[in-house]
C-alpha cells in the first residue's frame, strides 16, 4: 500500500512581520512540495485576516486558526498592548493552544495526519506538539544568524558578564567564538541586560534550549558566504553535536515560489506611485527610507530625520505611516524635494536603479532585501536583534553606517551624502553589490540556497 501524501503543519509566528515572512516560505515550500502534499499555515484569525489580503494563496495551503489567547472583550475597553497580547497568545500555545491547531489541521485535511511541523523557531512549543502527533519539528529562524548564535549562547553570556553589561559595553565579545565582531551594547535586549522576564527574553531563551535538542533540521535566513567563516564555524558548532541539518536558505523571499503574484506580475501593488515617480529619477540619487511595521521614531527624532533629509538636498522616498505626517515639520511635506507615501512597495523599491541608499531600522528581512538589491545602508536600530544588524552591516562587511544612538538632522544628512556620493559611498556601493552577486549566485538552479531548499524540501515531506 502506498503511503499517504506528505502533510506539513506550517507554525505562524502572529506578530510583527514574522507571519509575512513565514507566509512567503510556505508559498515556496508548497510550489516544491511534491504533488498531493498538503499545507496548513497555522495561525490566529487576526493575522490570517490581514494575510489573506495579500492574495497569493498556492491551492494546497490552507489557513488554520489557533487561538491568541486573548479573552472575550471586556466592559472596561481598554485595549490590550502588544506585549501582552504576545504573552496571552505564548501561555495558551503551551496550554495547548498549538497540539489543538494540529488537531483541528488534520481535520481540514479530511483526516490526513500531520508528518511534519514546520514552524517558526519563536513558537518553542510546536516541538512538543510535533512530538506528541509522531512528526518532527522542524524550525525556521527568521533572524540573523549572528543572533541565533548570541541566543544559544545566553547562559555563557550572562556568567560572563553577570551585572557588569553596562560598564562593560563597549567590550568585543572575543571570549565566545564567532561572536568577536561584536560588542557587548550590541547584543539583544533582554539577552545580558534588561528585564530577564519579558516576554521575548523569556521566549527566545526557551527557544535556544530546544533547537539543538529537537529540531530534526532548521533553517537560516542566510546564504553561503555572508556569515563570517569564524561565526558560521561557531554556530555550526553549536548545533552540529544534536543538528546536522543546518540549512541557509535566504533570503527567503527569494525562493521560488515565495513571492505572490502581485509582487511578481510586471505591475506589482503600487497604488501610491513609488515606481513612477522614481522612474524620473537619475540613476543611485534616492534615499529610501522605512522603518517598518513595529519601530518608529520619537516625535522629535522624527523630525530631526526630517530635517536631515532636507538638508542633504538628496531627493528621497520614505515610507511613513500616515498618522505620523502632523509630527514632520511645518511646510516639509510641500517643499522637500521627495515623496512621502504611506506604504510602498519595498522590495521593487529597492530593486529599482533610482535608489542608492536605504535608510533603515535594520531588521532583517530590511536588511536582507537590501543585500540581494545592492543597495548600501545607513541603520538606526530600536530594539531586540536590530542593533546586532546594523553592526553587521556597518562593521563586519561594511557596506553602510549605523547611527550612535538616535538620528540627528547633521548625522542624516552626513549619512545620506556619504551613501549617495563620494569616495567611502563607492566603497559601500560596491561591497553592496558584491554580496549582492553572491545572493545572485546562491539562487541559480544549482547555487548554495536552491540545493539546500531542495534538501530542505526532502526533510520536511519524507513520509
Amino acid at each position: 500500500m502506498a503511503p499517504s501524501p506528505p502533510h506539513v503543519a506550517v507554525v505562524a509566528f502572529p506578530f510583527s512581520s514574522h507571519a509575512a515572512v513565514l507566509l512567503s516560505f510556505a508559498r515556496a515550500l508548497a510550489a516544491a512540495a511534491p504533488a498531493g502534499t498538503a499545507l496548513s499555515f497555522l495561525t490566529t484569525a487576526d493575522s490570517a485576516s490581514q494575510l489573506r489580503k495579500a492574495g497569493g494563496i498556492p491551492g494546497n495551503l490552507r489557513f488554520v486558526e489557533v487561538t491568541d489567547g486573548v479573552p472575550p472583550p471586556s466592559s472596561s475597553g481598554k485595549m490590550l498592548t502588544p506585549p501582552r497580547r504576545m504573552e496571552l497568545f505564548m501561555a495558551a500555545a503551551e496550554a495547548g493552544g498549538i497540539r489543538d491547531g494540529l488537531d483541528a489541521a488534520r481535520a481540514s485535511a479530511g483526516g490526513a495526519r500531520v508528518s511534519c511541523v514546520v514552524g517558526d523557531a519563536f513558537v518553542w512549543m510546536a516541538a512538543e506538539a510535533a512530538s506528541a502527533a509522531g512528526a518532527p519539528w522542524v524550525p525556521v529562524w527568521t533572524a540573523a544568524s549572528c543572533a541565533l548564535l548570541a541566543h544559544l549562547r545566553t547562559d555563557a553570556l550572562r556568567d560572563d558578564f553577570a551585572d557588569q553589561a553596562a560598564s562593560r559595553a563597549d567590550e568585543p565579545l572575543t571570549a565566545h567564538a564567532g561572536l568577536g565582531g561584536y560588542r557587548v551594547r550590541d547584543l539583544p535586549d533582554g539577552l545580558v541586560s534588561g528585564d530577564f522576564n519579558y516576554v521575548i527574553s523569556l521566549l527566545l531563551h526557551r527557544l535556544a534550549q530546544r533547537v539543538p535538542k529537537h529540531a530534526t533540521a532548521v533553517a537560516l535566513n542566510t546564504f553561503p558566504g555572508l556569515d563570517p567563516p569564524a561565526l558560521a564555524a561557531a554556530l555550526a558548532a553549536a548545533l552540529a553535536a544534536e543538528l546536522p541539518n543546518c540549512l541557509p536558505l535566504g533570503p527567503y523571499h527569494l525562493l521560488p515560489g515565495a513571492e505572490s503574484a502581485a509582487a511578481t506580475d510586471e505591475t506589482p501593488s503600487d497604488p501610491h506611485g513609488c515606481l513612477a515617480w522614481l522612474d524620473r529619477q537619475p540613476a543611485r540619487s534616492v534615499a529610501y527610507v522605512s522603518f517598518g511595521t513595529v519601530a518608529s521614531p520619537r516625535p522629535d527624532e522624527l523630525r530631526e530625520l526630517a530635517a536631515g533629509l532636507e538638508a542633504s538636498g538628496a531627493p528621497f522616498l520614505w515610507s511613513l505611516r500616515e498618522e505620523s505626517w502632523p509630527l514632520l515639520p511645518a511646510g516639509f511635506l510641500e517643499r522637500a524635494a521627495g515623496l512621502v507615501v504611506p506604504w510602498a512597495p519595498q522590495v521593487g523599491v529597492l530593486r529599482h536603479a533610482a535608489v542608492g541608499a536605504f535608510v533603515t531600522h535594520a531588521g532583517w528581512a530590511s536588511v536582507m532585501e537590501g543585500v540581494s538589491s545592492g543597495v548600501p545602508m545607513a541603520c538606526r536600530p530600536f530594539f531586540g536583534d536590530q542593533t546586532m544588524n546594523a553592526r553587521s552591516v556597518a562593521s563586519v562587511w561594511g557596506f553602510g553606517t549605523a547611527f550612535d544612538g538616535p538620528m540627528t538632522r547633521g548625522g542624516v544628512a552626513d549619512a545620506v551624502s556619504t551613501l549617495l556620493s563620494g569616495e567611502e559611498g563607492e566603497r559601500m556601493r560596491a561591497k553592496a553589490q558584491e554580496l549582492q552577486a553572491m545572493v545572485g549566485e546562491a539562487f541559480q538552479p544549482d547555487g548554495g540556497c536552491r540545493r539546500n531548499f531542495d534538501e530542505f524540501v526532502k526533510i520536511v515531506c519524507r513520509v
